[in-house]
């Protein structure tokens, strides 16, 4: 049996080689995209009646299915990336630093892909016969808990998803366009 907190860490760390690959231009897209994706969930439960409505109907594997279903789309699109020939050029001249920024934000994309995926699948209760809800007081089962609270959807509630946002979108238009 394996431990959902290395599983976790797995994938971060796949998600740094992917960025290490794709260069920290790229990486920073997909990072604005999993925000946005965040973004959306929240206002959609929270001002959406249809939605609220849909999610009482469906129980929590409705609920966890329809967030992750948002997240990867928006992270699919984040990573369709066009090429920027700005930063293609200045990725060519220094390929180090775009590679070390690339993994450390390639880092950053898989602690809120998969993060906010583990953070869904906390709130729904596990209903997975394979994935088990980490067990309190033993060492794996508070550390897993205690990183259950720093994913993304524990503390990119309102208002800071809104400055989040805010500052992504800021940072698109100056530097992006």
């Amino acid at each position: 049996m394996v431990s959902i907190t290395f599983v976790f860490y797995m994938l971060v760390f796949l998600a740094a080689i992917i960025g290490w690959m794709r260069g920290w231009a790229k990486e920073l897209l997909v990072v604005f995209s999993i925000i946005l994706a965040i973004f959306i969930i929240l206002v959609l439960e929270t001002y959406v009646g249809v939605v609220q409505n849909f999610y009482l109907s469906g129980g929590p594997s409705v609920i966890f299915w329809t967030r992750t279903l948002i997240i990867f789309l928006l992270a699919f699109f984040g990573y369709q990336t066009p090429n920027i020939p700005r930063f293609m050029d200045a990725a060519r001249r220094e390929k180090l630093q775009d590679s070390l920024l690339g993994m450390v934000l390639g880092a950053a994309n898989g602690w809120l892909v998969f993060g906010s995926i583990w953070a869904y699948l906390h709130e729904s209760g596990y209903f997975f016969n394979f994935i088990t809800m980490p067990t309190p007081g033993t060492p794996l089962g508070d550390s897993a808990l205690r990183l259950i609270n720093s994913m993304p959807p524990m503390w990119l509630e309102s208002p800071v998803i809104y400055f989040a946002v805010a500052i992504s979108f800021t940072f698109v238009v100056i530097v992006y366009i």
